[in-house]
């Protein structure tokens, strides 16, 4: 991993890449300049930018970067200057996305290689002709020739995830005719021709990665073979190395959830890595997808699988991870769940893109980090460990705030100690041991199995209160009649459910119980479950590239869902409902769950208020509407910064409160 490789003539002194993301935040190059440079400065040897669209009609959204237009060198100049100063190369994704555009961003109807509707943009694209697959080529090569004048370190060419390169490579979405379609040798004649086009604009002396398909889990597109025969024709035609992407918007099959187990795809890679030596072309491989450990990463490359490894949501989670495993301090990244709730679902709108488990990332112009250590402050209290109060806790400690951290159940965690016993979601128990360290490393007290009481908590300067949640009642008729247990508990102890569960309510938490409950190794084993809801969607609140994953997962694990239906009355045999049509039906049960929502839990704030303890509410504890991680941690980032600025200069309230042993009343 940590062994020099040469793309072409460009050198890495390491073999991790930072992939390409879209950011939303190409209309602010201050923001960009300092997001991008504090990945550089943090070990990421060669960063390659978000998509860069090189004509209006092949951007991905209103917000994308145009490579090609004036104001591209205003956003990029500063971009490049800060990469450069910390010691990092920069490479800028030539981008078209074809079918994927939206007509809404410029007006533009989207362009294809044929008028095949796309499911994704949700449109019938226009198939170009040929002046205009002409002009198409020449927006790369000269989106290529800005790059290099701008002064980036290389280019590479967008050619997979479902893309216009890609769709042309596709037979699903290339019905062509001509020279640019009808078998296989054809299809590749518009992505090598791309490579053509890009390498006669930059020179032989620039390095050109490629980005192209290894698998594109559609049904009817490209077989494995035909995407390796293409990697191989484009090796030969020049890149200097091969960037093996995976999956289009429109496949069925999961790749970047989390539920997909890291690692998992680079098989792919390894095929082409395989296919190319077969061929005897010698350029290096990049994997990529689900990859979000450096220790993964090493496997990776000590099983052959590539040469290099392209990491991105890892570099949003932490933009210190490579420098942090060249420490040895494994223990302290802060590691990608791959929730996607602030990254890739962002980026498919206009939100500007962050990060769940790290909520600066995108925003280090308004949350900047200290250049020096603070000084010692006034000591502050948070009350509550889940993600709100872990998060706050260690804003306020970084601030420089001695910090006390009060847990009343056993560990930290709150419900991301849920969230991790659910199969394909153990990856969130990362994100509470990167606090458990990163707490400790901070130097904050945290004390669990504690619940402070209001005279304790008046000893502080500040209060901050992350209580949480509570999970909402439900009343209903026939209590005593069958097991009835809120989320919580069912999570607690799964084995008390008995064989057949009805879980009311069908939101993340409902789902997340559901894949725990039919999943063999489950405490019990594997039950019969089904989900209802009054409402209408199964999994709302769900992230949009989530939520068809899990419940395609649940589905075919056999949970049934019942949207629409209304829970009426508990029996010894089950649970009677009511059906959208009005209809009465009696579901059999062992058990029943609430799952329908939860309340805030904030019994400290009124009382600490009537004694005038300046303190802060946050997470559920001050509203449980649409209750979501990015909420809380964005929270506890914005609170222990807000509060911490407010208190500096400030006298402690008690210099010698000394909470690490002082008796809870």
């Amino acid at each position: 991993m940590f062994s020099p490789v040469s793309v072409g003539p460009l050198h890495l002194d390491h073999r991790i890449v930072m992939g390409s993301m879209h950011l939303n935040r190409e209309d602010d190059p201050r923001a960009l300049a300092a997001f991008y440079r504090e990945r550089a400065a943090g070990g990421a040897g060669l960063i390659i930018t978000g998509g860069a669209a090189v004509s209006r009609a092949g951007a991905g959204g209103p917000n994308y970067l145009l490579i090609n237009e004036p104001a591209a060198a205003a956003v990029m100049a500063p971009v490049l200057d800060a990469v450069h100063d910390a010691g990092g190369k920069l490479a800028l994704q030539l981008f078209h996305a074809g079918r994927y555009a939206f007509e809404a961003s410029f007006g533009i109807r989207p362009v294809a290689p044929s008028e095949v509707y796309s499911a994704f943009s949700q449109c019938l694209p226009r198939a170009l002709t040929q002046a205009q697959i002409e002009d198409t080529l020449a927006d790369f090569a000269a989106g290529a020739a800005a790059a290099r004048a701008l002064g980036f370190d290389a280019v590479e060419i967008m050619g997979s995830e479902g893309y216009l390169i890609n769709q042309f490579a596709s037979p699903l979405t290339n019905r062509r005719r001509d020279r640019w379609g009808g078998d296989p040798q054809h299809r590749q004649a518009f992505p090598r021709a791309v490579l053509k086009a890009v390498r006669e604009a930059v020179g032989t002396g620039y390095p050109v990665i490629y980005r192209t398909s290894g698998a594109d889990f559609t049904a009817g597109s490209s077989t494995r073979a035909e995407s390796a025969d293409l990697a191989v024709a484009l090796a030969r035609d020049g890149a200097d190395a091969v960037n093996v992407g995976i999956g289009w918007h429109e496949s069925r099959v999961p790749s970047v959830q989390a539920l997909v187990p890291p690692g998992r795809w680079l098989d792919i890679a390894g095929g082409i890595r395989g296919a190319l030596a077969a061929a005897e072309v010698q350029v290096p491989v990049i994997g990529s997808n689900r990859i979000n450990s450096l220790e993964s990463a090493e496997r990776a490359l000590a099983a052959g699988h590539a040469d290099l490894i392209s990491m991105a949501r890892p570099f949003l989670a932490d933009p210190d991870i490579v420098a942090k495993s060249r420490r040895g301090e494994s223990h302290l990244v802060n590691t990608c769940i791959a929730c996607n709730e602030a990254c890739i679902d962002r980026s498919l709108g206009t939100e500007p893109v962050s990060c769940l488990v790290n909520p600066r990332a995108g925003r280090e112009t308004v949350f900047p980090l200290r250049a020096v250590p603070p000084p010692a402050g006034v000591r502050v209290a948070v009350v509550g460990a889940g993600p709100a109060g872990m998060q706050a806790a260690a804003t306020l400690a970084e601030a420089g705030h001695p910090v006390d951290l009060y847990e009343r159940e056993g560990a930290i965690g709150g419900q991301f100690r849920l969230a991790g016993q659910v199969p394909g979601k153990a990856g969130f128990l990362q994100t509470i041991r990167y606090f458990t360290n990163e707490l400790a490393r901070l130097g904050v007290h945290v004390l669990t199995g504690a619940a402070p009481g209001v005279a304790h908590l008046a000893r502080y300067a500040h209060v901050v209160l992350a209580t949480g949640v509570r999970p909402r009642p439900v009343p209903l008729p026939g209590s005593g009649l069958l097991p009835v247990l809120d989320y919580r508990q069912a999570f607690a102890d799964p084995a008390r459910l008995g064989a057949r569960v009805v879980i009311v309510g069908a939101g993340g938490i409902a789902v997340d119980l559901s894949r725990l409950l039919v999943d063999p190794g489950a405490p019990g084993g594997a039950r019969d479950v089904t989900i209802l809801r009054r409402g209408s969607r199964i999994g709302a609140g769900i992230g949009p590239s989530t939520r068809w994953a899990v419940l395609q997962e649940i589905r075919a694990a056999g949970v049934r869902t019942m949207p629409g239906t209304t829970p009426l009355e508990l029996s010894r045999h089950g649970l009677r409902v009511r059906d959208g049509d009005g209809a009465a039906a009696l579901l059999p049960a062992d058990a029943v769950v609430l799952a329908a929502g939860q309340v805030p839990h904030n019994p400290l704030h009124a009382p600490l208020a009537v004694r005038g303890v300046p303190c802060t509410v946050i997470g559920g504890a001050l509203d449980a509407s649409g209750l979501n991680a990015v909420r809380a941690f964005d929270q506890g980032l914005s609170a222990g910064t807000a509060v911490a600025r407010q208190l500096t200069g400030r006298t402690p309230v008690q210099p010698g409160v000394k909470s690490s042993r002082t008796p809870l009343p």
